[in-house]
């Protein structure tokens, strides 16, 4: 009986431990939503982002991405972002989606601006940077690797290609047929 009891206290003690390191975790990691004023903006493509992202400036996060929706007019996909109540956000900031390395998860980047006037709660960021995402980079790389060259980009001075027998026509004091005269 003793070591049954000893067992369960001992176990306990590792599930109160464990429950301890989880919350510490949590608090200290920047995992819970931002709660503060709505902005939201308008792109073409948001690449993998998802609900909960984070919204940071300069590397700090300030806020928490809240829905997204499609504009039925648009077909832009419209972030809707929660931004901490103690950053103002001026008009002329500018909103881009980013990733976190080559494959980490995406996060809203702004790049706040240099305008007096601040964005009002509710209100919206006019401008955004497009998002590429890694599989358009390397379709676009594989593409350039492989594109012909025009003719115009060859180097200057060099010779011009020679013709064929064919397309140079009968050798001088030749007949049509190309038989020596």
């Amino acid at each position: 009986m003793g070591r049954h009891l000893i067992e369960t206290i001992m176990g306990a003690v590792v599930l109160l431990v464990a429950g301890f390191f989880l919350v510490f975790a949590y608090t200290h990691s920047e995992l819970k939503a931002i709660k503060g004023y709505s902005v939201s903006a308008q792109f073409t493509s948001v690449g993998g982002l998802d609900v909960g992202a984070d919204v940071r400036i300069n590397g700090i996060k300030v806020g928490t991405v809240t829905s997204m929706v499609l504009d039925p007019t648009s077909f832009n996909a419209v972030v809707k972002m929660a931004i901490r109540p103690d950053i103002k956000l001026p008009v002329d900031t500018v909103a881009s989606v980013s990733t976190e390395g080559l494959l980490g998860g995406k996060f809203i980047r702004l790049e706040p601006g240099r305008s007096g006037e601040d964005i009002a709660a509710g209100g919206d960021l006019a401008h955004t940077k497009e998002h590429k995402s890694i599989e358009e980079l390397v379709g676009d790389l594989i593409f350039l690797a492989t594109a012909e060259q025009p003719a115009a980009s060859k180097t200057p001075g060099a010779a011009a290609p020679s013709a064929s027998p064919a397309e140079a026509g009968p050798a001088p004091g030749a007949d049509r047929d190309g038989a020596q005269k």
